[in-house]
């Protein structure tokens, strides 16, 4: 069977021959619905796809902190309190200074 044949022996489209093919308003038209679409979809997930600060910047971050909220905010970031920096934490030692501190966080992996 031929192409020729094969497109003959198609039945016949049911709608009329000016709504079977496409127009180039009706497929501006749907260009711009993909656009929005692709758009919503952007920004449902834009949280998804925003890039965290580093622990290092986010442990920078609380140097201006009192030195009990810095150690509690350090163990919130880390999710743990290294055992170098938990006497302070406490109030059995003075805290170290903040450099100390974030040399203590740099060489924590738990």
């Amino acid at each position: 069977m031929t192409q020729q044949e094969l497109m003959q022996a198609l039945a016949p489209p049911r709608l009329p021959s000016d709504m079977a093919m496409l127009t180039f308003a009706e497929a501006l038209m749907l260009f711009g619905i993909g656009l929005l679409v692709g758009l919503a979809v952007w920004s449902l997930m834009r949280p998804l796809l925003v890039r965290r600060p580093s622990r290092r910047t986010r442990i920078r971050a609380t140097r201006d902190l009192p030195p009990q909220e810095r150690l509690l905010a350090i163990a919130r970031i880390l999710g743990h309190l290294p055992t170098a920096l938990r006497p302070a934490a406490y109030g059995a030692a003075p805290p170290p200074d903040p450099a100390q501190i974030e040399r203590i966080t740099r060489r924590s992996r738990r």
